[in-house]
């Protein structure tokens, strides 16, 4: 009837010891009085708007559930026992409740919106299907949040026969944003993504786009610190660089300021005093293990946080949050979308680092990785709409699964439970045989790993035969580590390289039309200037401090060779001049937009002067750029290149 409940309580004289109850019908407010000594309870009516924002405020304080063991006929459906969580927890007479454990919490998590005025039906499914998690959580007395990943609009016109303005970043697509998040009945956090400062055509500067972004979504700064249980933080960064990326407009960039900010909190609250931080950001940090879209971000140079080196082009800064991750391990688990993919693979959770006897030691402190998928059907890359559930307690946490298109079941992902301050101990909750590899919408990928029979070279050698005198195919799979420290390898056709560190992709370094029908081939060039790493077996990498700069010992320096037997043709991969390989040939939006302005002007004047009946040829010259294209690959075609890594003839002129 849109009423709730007040109730007004006094102190007993005397505390009781027998355990509070909560019986049906008695609201969690009621509840939480009542079990902290009221010894009466007096009714009035409010409107239950009222009664869920006190309900609320109590779940600030009594907070978390104990990770439900796991169950042996969990599967890739999930069901909907998920959605009355607390209910049949606490419940299990039918007449009285049990008290929530200390420091139970619930926090919905939703990735990529991509919001689109005119395709509102599957958000509103989407909330639909949380709302019933949410008020489970509420009505039991358990702290509740939600948590927006960022890329809040769709990054296209909305209005297509009126404007073409991008829906992205403007005012209306942050009010419209705002509006839905406010209406889950929790409170909100937001992150920007790497298309939330994209409203170009109605702010002129980045910073009057943040502003606005703040101010709509009553934030005072893009990142957040929310404490959602005893000694358990809510941490989140945004990317707020757009117009004045140094390289792609899409790269998500923490600028300097949040990452000072982030390293002073994770200092601030560490583990041995019983601190929690789960951190929550557009795109993952390099290092984290979870799978990616080779042909799509990892060579637009935007896959990772501050994957190009950031605001200042540093790539310190790239590898700056994983170092944080392996010093602080406070930092429990960290969520991030951006990928538009679901959570049916393994690797959309990662768990923290393992026990040399036990495996590959990829380090990655005390911290749990989670992707989060999309709610809306026509924004996911493999026909899956799924978001995520975040429940924890003073014991561990617990990743889940809503099934936007399975009506809204929940399934249990994963367990992680606290063995101290420094470890943990991580179980996925079903086995991923159900997911079909042979589908067309399966994301293929790979990722070097210490140990996984793909690595090719001997320590002792310069030269470096990685397809073993073949050329190159979609099946070649190696990498091979050059004296240097940086990282190569061959997959999917392209020459990709790693960081040497996590060994996590970086970049393109040629495409698969240049390697098409070529050998790859190492071999030393001669000269003593580059430095290597010191002599350990092929499978002895610690996985941190292996970059260049902060190796011990000389070796030569290595020359990468393309080779094309039948045109007796060899082609040098050179470096760039930062000693990395990878090739940052995708450019700042703004750019590319205002060149292609220019060429449109041209082709119009031309017209204007010698009439319609022609078109021009019309050719661009500029500096070290040879395209207004913005990605690598084709939109419509992924495997057509739309920016070629073509060789240039070096020979010099007779």
């Amino acid at each position: 009837d849109g009423a709730g409940l007040c109730i007004l309580c006094s102190r007993p004289a005397q505390h009781t010891n027998s355990p509070p109850r909560l019986c049906a019908g008695m609201t969690a407010l009621q509840f939480l009085l009542l079990a902290q000594g009221a010894s009466a309870l007096h009714v009035l009516r409010l409107p239950t708007a009222h009664l869920r924002s006190a309900a609320a405020a109590m779940g600030e304080i009594h907070r978390v559930p104990a990770p439900a063991p796991v169950s042996d006929s969990a599967s890739l459906a999930g069901d909907m026992t998920g959605v009355t969580y607390y209910e049949d927890k606490l419940c299990v007479e039918e007449e009285e409740c049990e008290l929530p454990e200390e420091g139970e919490f619930t926090v919905a998590i939703l990735g990529d919106l991509h919001l689109d005025p005119r395709k509102m039906e599957d958000y509103e499914t989407g909330r639909g299907h949380f709302l019933p998690i949410i008020e489970d959580a509420q009505r039991r007395g358990v702290a509740t949040a939600l948590v927006s990943l960022g890329d809040l609009g769709e990054s296209k016109s909305v209005d297509p026969e009126n404007t073409q303005e991008l829906f992205a970043g403007t005012t209306a697509c942050h009010e419209l944003a705002a509006g839905y998040l406010s209406s889950f009945g929790c409170p909100y956090e937001v992150i920007g993504g790497n298309h939330d400062l994209e409203g170009i055509d109605e702010f002129s500067t980045d910073e009057a786009n943040l502003e606005a972004f703040c101010r709509i979504h009553h934030k005072p700064t893009m990142q957040f610190c929310r404490q959602i249980a005893d000694r358990t933080l809510l941490v989140g960064l945004g990317s707020t660089v757009f117009r004045t990326a140094k390289y792609t407009s899409h790269e998500v960039t923490v600028d300097d300021e949040q990452l000072a900010w982030f390293e002073r909190l994770v200092s601030e609250h560490p583990s041995e005093e019983g601190w929690k931080v789960f951190v929550f950001t557009h795109a993952p940090p390099i290092g984290s293990g979870l799978r990616v879209l080779q042909e799509n971000h990892v060579v637009n140079g935007c896959c990772w946080l501050n994957h190009s080196g950031g605001e200042k082009a540093d790539p310190r800064t790239t590898r700056k949050f994983i170092e944080l991750v392996r010093r602080h391990r406070c930092i429990k688990g960290w969520f991030s979308g951006h990928f538009h993919l679901s959570h049916d693979y393994e690797d959309s959770i990662t768990f923290p680092t393992v026990p040399r006897e036990e495996g590959p030691y990829p380090n990655r402190g005390s911290c749990v990785f989670v992707q989060a998928g999309v709610m809306r059907g026509g924004c996911s890359r493999d026909g899956r709409r799924q978001s995520r559930l975040l429940r924890g307690n003073k014991a561990g946490f617990e990743i889940l699964t809503v099934n936007h298109a399975n009506g809204g079941s929940v399934r249990l992902d994963a367990t992680i439970t606290y063995k101290d301050s420094g470890h943990e101990v991580g179980v996925y909750a079903h086995d991923h045989d159900e997911v079909d590899r042979d589908s067309e919408t399966f994301v293929k990928v790979y990722s070097p790993s210490a140990g996984d029979g793909c690595y090719v070279g001997d320590d002792d050698s310069l030269s470096v035969d990685p397809t073993e005198g073949e050329c190159v195919g979609e099946e070649t799979v190696a990498w091979w580590r050059m004296s240097c420290g940086r990282v190569l390898g061959v997959y999917d056709g392209r020459l990709i390289e790693y960081d040497a560190s996590t060994l996590a992709p970086l970049g393109l370094v040629v495409g698969a039309d240049e390697l098409d029908g070529r050998r790859v081939v190492v071999v030393g060039s001669g000269a003593d200037e580059c430095v290597t790493l010191p002599k350990k077996s092929s499978f002895d990498f610690d996985m941190q401090g292996a970059e260049c700069a902060s190796a011990e010992g000389e070796g030569e320096e290595q020359a990468v060779l393309l080779v094309d037997d039948e045109s007796a043709t060899v082609t040098v991969v050179q470096p760039n001049e930062d000693g990395s390989y990878w090739r940052k040939i995708v450019r700042n939006k703004m750019h590319r937009m205002r060149e292609q302005r220019r060429v449109k002007a041209a082709a119009k004047w031309f017209k204007d002067k010698y009439g319609d009946d022609k078109d021009p040829e019309v050719l661009s010259s500029w500096g070290p750029y040879t395209s207004t294209v913005g990605q690598v690959y084709r939109k419509n075609d992924l495997a057509l290149p739309a920016i070629s890594t073509r060789a240039l003839d070096s020979s010099i002129p007779k």
